[in-house]
């Protein structure tokens, strides 16, 4: 079996190869019905298209560009006409213009319109304040220009998946053997006497296509629902005068949008201004060297990333106008990878058919057998009524029944339930999982390396020390400004709010209530608010300089620099970042007279250890410096970084988030390792991660640059123990994600927000991006986003995933117990006996009880915290593990053995007599198999622990299934028997069948009690 296994086991959580996809398809051949089987699987036909048009983009993309190049010098003769529609809308170009300008990268169009200028005019925006938006306004840009929505395939509705159930083949066979018992039946018989068997044969079918297409369908809605939370993209515009956050799909022609690092462009459009900006078009080319744009290449296309820098764009193209939009709807039908354990169960679906199959075949071939012998022994071979023939047909149904029965569709079907229920339970604790692997694979997580900010710690950031002319002053929000500027001279005042409002990735604007609003990270933000606290104005300061050149702050260099242009007074640099790496930029500082001096050893000494002891207060520091530069300044020159003046050290109070040292401890116990991985100061990170439980009494804590010089045999000896890697780059990271799961095993979950973050997340087993401050390109990157980027959601993720793994395994455990006994007993029985006792009806009954409900009852258990007392599964882990194995092999032979002695001493044990006697017998035989399910049901809720009805009634699903499952069979034995091949049962009758099924139970629980290895 591990051998034909192999076929099945390619297929990662994360990033399969394409022929490892194909491999599983085709080695699946034993498959009752494709569309259901293969429906949440990769669309690789849909992929291989995406990669096309890709190609073909970067294709139009350079020709544009050197078509464009080329044809400059010949702007005149060319015109352009406006649609009259589009006049009287009040607008001077169309939208198709607009398009061939931007996709086309048409420069000599772009010049012929006025430029982004004239683009603005004709639009009828403004670049400073944006469009001027009413109800009026809106619905005629909208007209005129479209709607920033990709066509999706439309929803399939409740009568799709009632189709799709009914192309199951062994349905269709079964149909057909229907249709032929009604009119043999009918022929022999007359109506209505005839027509029982086949018509309930054909009940049966369609009750298991309506209960199948039932569940399918609501599976099918949740997932909707949940695609719709994917696609929530927010972004930044100037509407009406104020800037203001608004949803993609709401973006117009015209629009102005502030892009910054790790954005996702939202629409087509031209670039208006910025700084630095580096554009990764890879999602829509294919092609990942990134592309400066600027005033001369003014040209963003929709779905690409700011990899670099910040700028402010006209929106000029939205929708399926842009090529976005087209691959988008394309790719949307890609569906998403198939998870590891859908693979594997599969696999086992597939082996259990052809064992059914062989099966059937045998038992089909000894009934055969049987019957002749019986017509020979009547002399009457060469004899044959309508009697032998509905006989020879039930043989035949019987045998298809058991096909039907023996290949378990429902495993792998049952994965996407659980992680459909869980999915969505788990958007309501605040984590959108975006590949459905991840759900799964997060149960087996043994590490999780967590970012410090806004993850550990609240994110909400306030200035509450500040080290300024090397006086070290505490800020509160009762103090007034005059009081902590009183000793500090004006020139040094001025030089921090010059330093704080312009080199700054955020900004102050005037909201919709007239009030101001600071925008931009948690510790811009607390910046911009400590330079307004000490008196400053943020228009005003901007206002009196030029920003000549923006580098932003990256998690590479640790710093944020910017060029000034001061009006008679030259160009100034300023630069602020990680304390220890600006210190060691600064030869000077300013002293309490407000003069310039050089930075001597004491001064040095002091500084450092005012870092540090910010530092051991868990506070990060940061460190505002400024260089007048001589002479002409250019924007291509790189800003220097040496020769600084150090103008002051802040420390910035971010508290750890409540809960936080509660999870971190739940983990510990659920043997889950948590790591912190930070950009801060070392000592910063150490308080922190004291203050939260990481950092215990034998743990190490290591700086990203001296962890980068250690040998893979250092690493080896310094992993296990590494609890805090501060000062921390991307690849720093990366390198330790890789360490972890190459060299140690591990499955490791890896948090990130920013940009380059992404290799992490990609490479970790399950990325987890943050919501709110993570980019755009992180949570692509990211399995699951974590909405509130608290660290407790990260747990609550992980007991979900481990709920998820447990419940399928509960799952598979009930399915193949009902598996192995129905084959074993139609097939023993039609052996030695000549008959079967369960027929086509009961065992399409059985099977539905055993496929759809119990994947219902047992898929969809709510996590319990006893899930966090266990050890991960890890990499290594059986699926179907040896307490799996003795509950199924105890479970079966008890229910064998029950089953054969009813078959073999059921007519003297319960006394019967006569015609109907074989008909009662095959009745009891039925019921107290289909109890026997119902009860151990109940006993697979645990697969270890004996007390299984703890909390059953909080699982509301599972009391309606078993509740519907015994109302039915009374229905099924009582009034359908003419249908069923049942008979009425006495009250005896039906207290012997259920107290067989009860007596399940308490030998589950014995056969709980004996010890065998986990795995």
């Amino acid at each position: 079996m591990g051998s034909y296994m192999k076929e099945f086991s390619d297929v990662k959580a994360k990033n399969s190869s394409e022929e490892a996809l194909q491999r599983w398809r085709k080695a699946c051949w034993l498959v009752k019905n494709r569309k259901r089987r293969f429906r949440f699987t990769a669309n690789l036909s849909k992929r291989f298209e995406v990669r096309e048009i890709q190609k073909s983009n970067q294709e139009k993309l350079r020709v544009a560009v050197l078509v464009s190049q080329a044809a400059l010098s010949f702007i005149q003769g060319i015109s352009y006409t406006v649609p009259e529609e589009v006049k009287k809308a009040g607008y001077e170009i169309c939208a198709d213009e607009l398009g061939t300008i931007v996709e086309g990268h048409n420069v000599r169009k772009l010049k012929v319109h006025g430029g982004v200028e004239g683009i603005s005019e004709k639009l009828s925006t403004s670049i400073t304040k944006g469009v001027d938006i009413t109800e009026e306004s809106l619905n005629r840009r909208r007209e005129v220009y479209g709607i920033n929505k990709f066509t999706e395939s439309p929803a399939k509705g409740f009568w799709l998946f009632v189709w799709e159930a009914l192309q199951d083949t062994t349905l269709m066979i079964l149909a057909v053997c229907a249709l032929v018992s009604l009119m043999v039946g009918i022929a022999t018989e007359g109506w209505p006497k005839g027509a029982h068997d086949g018509l309930g044969i054909v009940a049966s079918i369609l009750l298991v296509v309506f209960v199948t297409a039932t569940s399918d369908y609501k599976q099918s809605l949740q997932f909707k629902d949940l695609d719709k939370e994917k696609k929530k993209i927010t972004v930044q515009v100037t509407r009406n005068g104020y800037r203001q956050k608004i949803s993609i799909f709401d973006l117009l022609s015209g629009d102005i949008v502030h892009l910054g690092l790790g954005d996702q462009v939202p629409a087509d459009g031209l670039f208006v201004s910025g700084y630095s900006l580096l554009i990764n078009e890879s999602s829509l080319t294919g092609e990942s060297e990134p592309v400066n744009v600027s005033s001369e290449n003014p040209f963003l296309l929709s779905g690409t990333k700011v990899q670099d820098g910040s700028c402010k764009m006209l929106v000029t193209t939205v929708g399926m106008r842009t090529q976005w939009g087209k691959l988008m709807a394309t790719l949307c039908e890609g569906g998403d990878d198939e998870t590891p354990l859908q693979v594997k169960l599969n696999g086992v679906a597939t082996i259990i058919g052809k064992i059914g199959l062989f099966f059937a075949v045998i038992t089909f071939a000894v009934l055969v057998q049987g019957h002749f012998s019986k017509k020979m022994n009547e002399n009457s071979s060469w004899s044959w009524s309508g009697d032998d023939a509905r006989e020879m047909l039930e043989y035949f149904a019987i045998a298809v029944t058991i096909v039907v029965v023996a290949v378990p569709e429902g495993l792998p079907l049952a994965v996407t339930l659980s992680l459909a229920f869980a999915m969505k339970k788990m958007m309501n604790d605040k984590a959108l999982v975006r590949h459905l692997a991840a759900c799964e694979t997060m149960g087996s997580a043994t590490t999780i390396c967590s970012d410090k900010t806004g993850t550990l710690t609240t994110n909400h950031m306030t200035v509450v020390k500040a080290c300024i002319c090397g006086k070290i002053k505490e800020v509160s929000s009762s103090m007034k400004s005059s009081a902590f500027c009183s000793d500090i001279p004006d020139s040094v005042v001025k030089m921090v709010q010059k330093s704080i409002f312009n080199n700054t990735g955020g900004d102050i604007v005037v909201a919709k209530d007239g009030k101001f609003e600071i925008l931009g990270t948690p510790t811009e933000a607390a910046l911009l608010e400590f330079g307004r606290f000490i008196g400053g104005d943020f228009q005003s300061e901007r206002q009196a300089t030029k920003l000549v050149k923006v580098e932003p702050f990256n998690s590479e260099k640790k710093r944020m620099g910017v060029v000034l242009e001061i009006p008679g007074a030259g160009f100034q640099a300023h630069c602020k970042g990680a304390s220890e790496i600006i210190l060691a930029a600064c030869d000077k500082t300013l002293n309490l007279d407000g003069e310039v001096v050089l930075l001597d050893e004491r001064m040095v000494n002091h500084f450092t250890d005012t870092i540090e002891q910010f530092a051991n207060e868990a506070l990060r520091t940061l460190c505002l410096a400024y260089k007048d530069l001589e002479g002409e300044f250019s924007a291509e020159t790189p800003i220097p970084f040496e020769g600084y003046t150090l103008i002051g050290i802040v420390g910035i109070k971010d508290p750890v988030r409540p809960g936080v040292k509660e999870s971190v401890a739940i983990c510990r116990s659920a043997g889950v390792v948590v790591r912190m991985v930070t950009g801060d100061n070392i000592n910063t990170a150490k308080a922190i991660a004291r203050e939260c439980g990481i950092l215990t009494d034998g743990g190490i804590a290591i700086e990203g640059p001296e962890f980068r010089m250690k040998s893979d045999e250092e690493l080896q000896k310094l992993i296990p123990n590494l609890q805090v890697m501060a000062r921390s780059s991307p690849m720093d990271k990366h390198t330790l994600v890789r360490h972890l799961r190459t060299t140690f095993g591990e499955v490791v979950a890896v948090t990130g927000d920013g940009t380059n973050d992404a290799p992490a997340l990609h490479e970790a087993d399950i990325g987890l991006a943050m919501g709110i401050s993570g980019t755009e390109v992180a949570k692509e990157s990211a399995d699951v986003i974590i909405l509130d980027d608290n660290f407790s959601t990260i747990v609550t993720v992980a007991k979900w995933g481990r709920s998820v793994y447990v419940n399928i395994q509960k799952f598979v455990q009930f399915q193949l117990t009902v598996n192995v006994v129905a084959l074993i007993v139609n097939f023993s029985s039609a052996c030695l006996t000549g008959s079967a006792p369960l027929t086509a009806v009961q065992l399409l009954w059985v099977n539905m009880i055993m496929d759809t409900l119990g994947a219902l009852a047992l898929a969809t258990e709510p996590p319990t915290d006893d899930l966090m007392k266990r050890s991960p599964v890890g990499r290594k882990g059986n699926f179907i593990s040896n307490v799996m194995w003795r509950n199924i092999m105890g479970q079966s032979i008890y229910q064998f053995v029950v089953i054969w002695y009813l078959q073999t001493s059921g007519n003297a044990v319960f006394h019967l007599y006569g015609d109907e006697s074989e008909l009662i017998r095959n009745t009891i035989i039925f019921n107290s198999f289909v109890f026997c399910q119902v009860f151990n049901e109940i006993s697979s809720r645990d697969m270890e622990k004996i007390n299984v009805f703890k909390g059953i009634l909080d699982n509301y699903v599972f009391v309606c299934v078993l509740s519907c499952t015994a109302i039915f069979q009374v229905i099924i034995i009582e009034f359908l028997g003419a249908f069923a091949n049942t008979h009425p049962l006495t009250w005896q009758q039906w207290s012997a069948s259920i107290w067989i099924g009860f007596l399940g139970m308490p030998i589950a629980a014995a056969v709980k009690m004996i010890p065998v290895g986990s795995r």
